[in-house]
């Protein structure tokens, strides 16, 4: 028999091992749940006072000779982190306040505070800020809602005054299907049982066939591919609105593997997808296969482009945005169509202040202009540009100003401009940003939790198109094969929802198409009862 050599049986046996420790994970996931847990500890409480009551050993410093209120300082410095199985979000933080947790000093009033993160996580520091709700007051800490990967974790370098070193420290606060509780780290002396006996001689195993295994196979092979990786040029076009995903993407797996070359090059996602059709088909008919190229799009292709083939990527919300001036916080589906229709002119009309109303709007290549057209607007389009500058109408006799921008940020910095103003973009850019703020749909704020709610209407799915299918060993299937494996933390810090993601497969099938869309370049609704229904 041909099949019975030594490769063939070590890899025989080792998929056995394999299988075997499968299926007691599976009986491990269904029997122990998976938790989202925050851990916390004192790493430090010391006396830098000369008057300190200690407890303890600590050395008095003495630093507060000449301050009397400060004679009595302690310094004590907290780590908080993610000691859990799954990433924690923003989101997962219960509780209506701003902040998610607490950290109490017993006994001792907080003077001062100072904020470090770990090596390599240095995006967290963006979320300790007032506006985020980081403050003290008293014994008290309030902590941000800090999204943390499994085993990230931040310090608290905090200065306090009255109370013993060695008073307690509670942290506290809410997580969704998790715990906020105290830990330990390991020390020297530990030796904490890393593996059971059948644990050990299972890896021991499984290592001896898979060494085995790769000593047979490099006896014979020279030199392998790193998996995921492949060499040569690939360019990115498309979507503005996930263009910060795919530059991180790019930048990420451009380090992983060096003989890559990636182009980003997003200009709305109609026009990507044209692009990609039109150098597809050249590229096609002179080296007979696909050409080094996608496409990203927010929301579906037409028919028009039938050589294209779909990979869904993830689930991204948008929001409606508003200059701070507009104090109103929600509109009705209703309201929207009349808006985009030209109807409302002034926000009193919605019970807002006296200012004319001035669409601040992408142009119609836009994926995210499709996916208000598609999602909220019944399929009707918005009515015609009127103004140039977004301040000034071209014409007086036209109903309200509308002018049309490339990119979503220039859409949120004239928003923020024009008192008035209302525009829409991709939910993560509009977070934090002064001069406006988010507008509620029908009750349901725009948030990371929408991504697999049903009931918020503007959410689409982001697709990436290849002309026909690129050879698996390519440079574009292999890109897309590492976005969808080894990118969904990139997508999620972005604020989208992975389709390959255990989470996001149910979301991503089931995202259903809404009454009266149509897809990407399909001429708008002209029917009587559809653009009725759109003006009320």
């Amino acid at each position: 028999m041909e099949w019975l050599n030594p490769e063939n049986a070590v890899a025989v046996a080792t998929a056995a091992l394999g299988l075997f420790a499968t299926v007691g994970a599976i009986w491990y996931e269904r029997r122990v749940p998976r938790r989202k847990r925050i851990g916390y500890r004192v790493q430090m409480d010391t006396a830098i006072g000369d008057n300190v009551r200690t407890g303890g050993a600590n050395a008095r410093l003495g630093l507060f000779d000449e301050t009397p209120e400060m004679s009595d300082a302690t310094l004590v410095l907290l780590r908080v982190e993610n000691d859990g199985s799954q990433f924690v979000s923003d989101t997962d933080y219960t509780g209506r306040a701003l902040h998610g947790l607490t950290a109490v000093f017993t006994d001792r009033t907080v003077r001062g505070l100072a904020v470090t993160a770990q090596a390599g996580a240095d995006h967290l520091m963006e979320h300790f800020t007032p506006a985020a709700g980081l403050r003290y007051e008293g014994a008290t800490v309030f902590i941000p809602r800090v999204p943390l990967d499994r085993g990230q974790h931040f310090k608290l370098l905090v200065l306090l005054t009255g109370g013993a070193v060695g008073s307690e420290v509670i942290v506290s606060g809410g997580l969704q299907a998790g715990a906020v509780q105290p830990n330990r780290s390991t020390t020297p002396d530990d030796k904490p049982p890393l593996f059971s006996r059948p644990a050990k001689v299972l890896t021991a195993l499984l290592t001896v066939g898979v060494v085995t295994l790769a000593s047979l196979i490099l006896a014979d092979v020279d030199d392998s591919t790193p998996i995921e990786c492949a060499s040569g040029e690939l360019t990115v076009v498309g979507s503005t609105a996930f263009r910060p995903v795919v530059e991180e993407l790019k930048e990420k797996y451009e380090d992983d593997c060096p003989g890559a070359s990636i182009t980003v090059s997003a200009h709305g996602s109609t026009a990507g997808i044209r692009e990609l059709n039109r150098e597809g088909a050249r590229y096609a008919r002179k080296h007979k296969k696909s050409p080094p190229m996608i496409a990203l799009s927010d929301g579906p292709k037409s028919d028009a482009y039938p050589r294209l083939i779909e990979n869904r990527v993830a689930i991204s919300a948008y929001a409606l945005v508003v200059n701070e001036r507009v104090r109103l916080k929600n509109l009705s589906l209703t309201d929207v169509r009349r808006l985009y229709r030209g109807k409302i002119r002034n926000w009193k009309q919605l019970g807002g202040p006296d200012l004319d109303v001035s669409l601040i709007s992408r142009n119609s290549s836009s994926g995210t202009y499709e996916t208000l057209r598609r999602r909220v607007l019944g399929g009707v389009r918005e009515i015609e540009p009127s103004s140039a500058d977004c301040v000034h109408k071209d014409n007086a006799r036209d109903p309200v100003i509308r002018c049309e921008l490339d990119s979503t940020e220039q859409v949120l910095d004239t928003v923020s401009e024009v008192p008035g103003g209302i525009g829409y973009s991709e939910l993560r850019a509009a977070e934090d940003l002064d001069g406006l703020h988010r507008l509620s749909l029908d009750g349901h704020a725009a948030s990371a939790d929408s991504l697999a709610n049903r009931r918020y209407p503007l959410r689409e799915i982001e697709y990436a198109y290849t002309y026909g299918s690129p050879p698996a060993d390519s440079l574009a299937s292999q890109f897309l094969t590492y976005a969808r494996r080894s990118g969904l933390d990139v997508i999620r810090i972005h604020g989208h929802l992975p389709c390959s993601a255990s989470e996001g497969l149910k979301a991503c099938a089931e995202l259903p198409d809404e009454p009266g869309a149509r897809s990407t370049d399909q001429p708008a609704a002209t029917a009587t009862a559809a653009a009725t229904a759109a003006s009320r």
